[in-house]
């Protein structure tokens, strides 16, 4: 389950944060780009952990 948990994290920080880079103009250490892939990160665990306990 830790993998699951982890290619969630991988997959939602990575999406969000190049959705953030956008915002920045392709920046990808710019503060939308952090705050999107945090988020991002969050969400991906959140949609594991649901999809594993329904």
């Amino acid at each position: 389950m830790r993998l699951l948990y982890s290619i969630g994290l991988l997959i939602g920080g990575t999406l969000l944060g190049w959705v953030g880079a956008l915002f920045d103009h392709g920046n990808w250490l710019g503060g939308w780009s952090l705050l999107f892939s945090t988020f991002g990160s969050g969400l991906g665990v959140w949609v594991v952990y649901k999809l594993i306990h329904r």
